[in-house]
């Protein structure tokens, strides 16, 4: 029960990573707020914790709506009256093709753009302005943002996720050296390839996934990996950890 009495938001929780996440955070004693845009994929994931005997709530939220977001910051406090761990997870990737292109910068219109970066850095940014105040109120808590492999190396062909995963990384230090001295910790993982919705298509492409395991672990990530990375970060464990950018990928980024 290492997170026992504490109050965790996961954006993005109605799947992939978050699932994960929310789960194993939930089975560590955590009131977890299953934060997500899906309304059928938050439930089903809220549902399945308090079915298990955990405390879950699940609150629809777009994150790149400020409005949006502002809400289900302020539903959390009124429902649990603190907030222990955020863990900025929500993010589109490949599988988001359908509805933005996703290219080098020539071949990007600027409307994918801009809404590209607005989930997956505006996210982030807009969840802790509003989570950042109830922190330092507390004089505690845990910030985990999400980025990639992507945020760390130069990979072509989705240039805007890029540039929005390497934001992530940069706000992460500028974060928890703003902060860090109302106790709170920000860290950033970074994944390589892992095994969720957001790359499925992609792992259908001939010699991807083979690509993708070609690590020195020797195989392609599962959500847990990254669950169980964001776990130990929000917990007292890593209390002496902050501004640290933590590949969690196989060893890719090592080659």
């Amino acid at each position: 029960m290492r997170l026992q009495d504490k109050v965790a938001i996961i954006t993005g929780a109605g799947s992939g990573q978050g699932e994960a996440s929310a789960y194993l955070f939930a089975k560590e004693g955590a009131k977890v707020v299953v934060a997500e845009w899906n309304e059928e994929a938050g439930s089903r994931v809220a549902q399945k914790i308090v079915k298990e005997g955990g405390d879950a709530l699940f609150i629809k939220v777009d994150v790149s709506n400020e409005d949006e977001v502002r809400a289900m910051v302020e539903e959390t406090v009124r429902h649990y009256g603190q907030i222990d761990v955020l863990f900025n997870n929500a993010a589109i990737g490949y599988s988001a093709t359908s509805r933005y292109k996703m290219d080098s910068l020539l071949e990007t219109p600027l409307k994918d753009w801009n809404a590209i970066l607005g989930i997956n850095l505006n996210g982030a940014y807009l969840v802790s302005k509003y989570v950042l105040p109830i922190m330092i109120k507390q004089n505690r808590g845990s910030i985990i943002n999400n980025s990639s492999m992507n945020g760390m190396i130069g990979v072509s062909g989705a240039d805007a996720y890029t540039a929005a995963k390497g934001g992530i990384v940069s706000l992460t230090r500028v974060m928890a050296v703003d902060y860090g001295k109302h106790g709170i910790r920000v860290n950033c993982i970074c994944p390589g390839a892992i095994d969720t919705p957001m790359i499925a298509n992609a792992l259908e492409i001939p010699g991807f996934r083979e690509a993708s395991a070609a690590c020195p672990i020797g195989r392609i990530g599962q959500p847990e990996d990254i669950g169980n990375a964001a776990l130990f970060l929000a917990t007292d464990e890593a209390s002496y950890i902050t501004g640290v950018i933590l590949p969690v990928d196989g060893g890719w980024s090592a080659t």
